[in-house]
């Protein structure tokens, strides 16, 4: 399974494709951060942002988009700048078919370090072990992505075959 991770952001956009899958070695494809200009046009922002990731998406062909869920933030500026940037993965996910996976921070936290409330220096440490790297990627933002990419490797495999189970008990 190979998974684009997006932790998303206006002006820091952190991306990462891991490939792998539970009890399998986690392999690192790409890792970075797409940045726009602070003072540009939010349209030319979003439009900048989603091509960089329509190219991740066709170097990469993942199979699943994850994503960092937007929560709810006390600057109303900074929530609506996050919702848009996930919605350019959303949108590249829905015109191309690729399933979408969206998870709380707090789920990333647990997934990757067994404890939902772990501060930053938590996760990127066990995200420098898990993928066995030599320091922590950087900005921060690159790091978040390939939390991101973990979880949905990890429990989004269980989430889906759940709801797999479920369904099929609903048409017994």
């Amino acid at each position: 399974m190979r998974v684009l991770g997006i932790d998303p952001g206006l002006t820091r956009c952190g991306v990462a494709v891991v490939e792998g899958g539970p009890g399998q070695a986690l392999v690192v494809r790409h890792v970075g951060v797409v940045c726009t200009a602070a003072d540009a046009a939010v349209e030319q922002r979003l439009a900048e942002l989603e091509v960089a990731l329509a190219a991740l998406v066709s170097d990469f062909a993942p199979d699943v988009i994850a994503i960092e869920r937007v929560f709810s933030q006390h600057n109303v500026r900074t929530a609506m700048a996050t919702a848009q940037a996930a919605a350019m993965g959303l949108l590249l996910a829905g015109q191309r078919g690729i399933p979408v996976a969206l998870h709380t921070p707090t789920e990333v936290k647990a997934a990757v370090t067994g404890n939902g409330r772990a501060d930053k220096a938590q996760v990127n440490a066990m995200v420098v072990r898990i993928l066995r790297l030599d320091g922590p990627p950087r900005p921060a933002d690159a790091a978040d992505a390939l939390a991101i990419a973990i979880c949905q490797l990890w429990r989004g495999q269980a989430q889906r075959r759940l709801a797999q189970a479920v369904a099929a008990a609903g048409r017994s």
